[in-house]
C-alpha cells in the first residue's frame, strides 16, 4: 500500500510542553514544603490528576484544579488563601508560556509537506491547544489540524480516513507510545517513537519493540531518512 498521510503530536513531539509542566510542579512543591515532602506530594498530585482525567481531560486547567485539591489534601483543608491564589497564578503563567519548536521540526515538515497529507493530532484543552499551534508558527505546514478529547485505534481511523487514505496507509509520529504509538498500531498505521526527555507518568508505557511497524528515532529530524528507508525496503509501492 502507497503510504499517504502523516500524522504528529503536538506536545513534546513539536514543541516543548511537559517541563512546562515539570517546573510548575517544583513551584508547586515549594508552596507546600511545609506540609508534604516533595516525593509525597507529587505522587498525591498524580493520583488526583488520574482521578480527574474523567471529569477535566487533558491540558493545564484539569492539573490546576489538581494542583488544588492536592494542596486541600495535605493540609487537610487548611490551605492558606495565599497558596490557593499562588497556585492559580502558577496557571494563569503556563497558559501565556511561549511556544518553542523542537529542534529540526520545521525544517522536517517543510521537506516532508509536498510529498504526504500532514495531519496534526492533539489531544488537551480546545483553547490552549489552538494558542499553541497559532503560536508556533507551524499551522501552515499541515493539511489538518485536530484537537481531541482522547487518542484511541478508533480516533486514528477516523481521522486517518478522514483526512487521508486509511490508517493502513498512515503513519503516526509522536512522544508517547500510550496514546500516539499503541493506539496507531491497534488501527493499522505505522508507529514512529521520538522520545522526549520528559514522561508524564499517566502516559508511560512498555515500547512494542518487536512489532514490525514500530521504530523509535533519536529525534523527528531522522523522519525523511526513516521515509525514504522503508519505501526503498518494499513496505510500500
Amino acid at each position: 500500500m502507497p503510504l499517504t498521510t502523516l500524522g504528529f503530536d503536538a506536545d513534546d513531539t513539536l514543541w516543548h510542553n511537559e517541563t512546562v509542566f515539570h517546573l510548575t510542579e517544583e513551584r508547586f512543591a515549594q508552596l507546600l514544603a511545609a506540609y508534604a515532602d516533595k516525593d509525597h506530594l507529587k505522587e498525591r498530585l498524580l493520583a488526583a490528576e488520574r482521578r480527574n482525567l474523567r471529569h477535566y481531560g487533558y491540558g493545564i486547567k484539569g492539573f490546576v484544579l489538581s494542583m488544588i485539591e492536592t494542596a486541600l489534601e495535605v493540609t487537610e483543608g487548611k490551605a492558606p488563601g495565599a497558596v490557593i491564589s499562588e497556585i492559580l497564578e502558577a496557571g494563569r503563567d503556563m497558559m501565556t508560556h511561549p511556544v518553542e519548536p523542537l529542534p529540526h521540526v520545521a525544517g522536517t515538515l517543510t521537506a516532508l509537506k509536498d510529498d504526504y497529507r500532514l495531519v496534526l493530532i492533539t489531544k488537551g484543552d480546545l483553547f490552549d491547544q489552538e494558542r499553541k499551534v497559532a503560536e508556533s508558527g507551524l499551522a501552515d505546514c499541515f493539511d489538518a489540524i485536530e484537537i481531541v478529547s482522547e487518542k484511541s485505534a478508533e480516533t486514528y481511523k477516523t481521522l486517518f480516513s478522514r483526512h487521508g487514505t486509511g490508517p493502513e496507509e498512515a503513519l503516526m509520529t509522536g512522544n508517547s507510545v500510550k496514546s500516539d504509538i499503541l493506539p496507531a498500531l491497534e488501527a493499522g498505521s505505522i508507529g514512529v517513537h521520538v522520545p522526549y526527555a520528559i514522561t508524564w507518568g499517566l502516559e508511560q508505557a512498555e515500547a512494542p519493540s518487536a512489532h514490525d511497524r514500530f521504530h523509535r528515532l533519536d529525534h523527528i529530524g531522522k523522519l525523511p531518512e526513516l521515509l525514504t528507508r522503508l519505501g526503498q525496503n518494499g513496505m510500500w509501492s
